[in-house]
């Protein structure tokens, strides 16, 4: 506005005194010249702090989308894998080949049972490699224990289920002769990384046919917690 002022006023200046008084100069039209032009500047700036007042408030605006945009994104990402990790199922049993065989009996201690036949593995956590089943996430777990065996006067078949070496349950079933089985079942607590497997114990053993699929481990997540 300075700047205009000062330049309305070196015109007025560069006017001679004969020009100041003749006709053809009218000092209050140039006056009202000038404070229209204050006006339009003033009415320019009042418009350029309302577009700014605008922009920081759309700026604002803009920030809180992100924000809600950004929380909705991570609570879709946290659901979506809560929905991954719910897939988990397995069902396995004891022989890969056809015909009868039986496994064990073992004298030096806990053997690890191996379920080699996989019918389902949704989720990738028990190993057929190992026989342990790892729990992905931490939720509500059930399984299931199903055991066979030939019937021997001085064997039977005793098999235990164990959450990181820790007994939980056991099939059990002795008789002279035929054929016996026993089954079992539970639900667990587990944390992400507990594991949990199938051991037969000492001078017992179990019985299966890799066609009819006689001894089975079997688990699946109930809900995570």
């Amino acid at each position: 506005m300075l700047i205009l002022i000062t330049v309305v006023m070196l015109n007025v200046w560069a006017i001679s005194a004969d020009e100041i008084f003749s006709p053809s100069i009218n000092i209050f039209e140039e006056l009202e010249k000038i404070t229209t032009m204050e006006k339009k500047m003033k009415s320019m700036e009042d418009e350029m702090e309302r577009l700014k007042t605008e922009n920081e408030e759309q700026a604002k605006e803009l920030k809180i989308l992100y924000d809600t945009t950004t929380g909705t994104k991570i609570k879709m990402d946290e659901l979506i894998k809560q929905n991954q990790a719910s897939k988990v199922a397995f069902s396995a049993s004891l022989l890969t080949s056809f015909g009868p065989k039986s496994v064990g009996p073992f004298h030096n201690g806990l053997h690890t049972l191996i379920y080699k036949h996989v019918f389902l593995n949704t989720g990738n956590a028990y190993n057929p490699n190992t026989g342990i089943f790892t729990a992905p996430v931490r939720g509500a777990y059930a399984f299931r224990v199903f055991s066979k065996a030939s019937g021997n006067k001085q064997r039977a078949v005793t098999a235990g289920l164990f959450k990181n070496n820790q007994h939980i349950i056991s099939t059990h079933a002795h008789q002279v002769g035929g054929f016996i089985s026993s089954s079992n079942g539970v639900s667990l607590l587990l944390e992400e990384g507990d594991q949990v497997k199938v051991n037969l114990y000492p001078g017992q053993w179990i019985f299966d046919n890799g066609q009819h699929h006689h001894s089975t481990f079997c688990g699946h997540l109930l809900f995570p917690m």
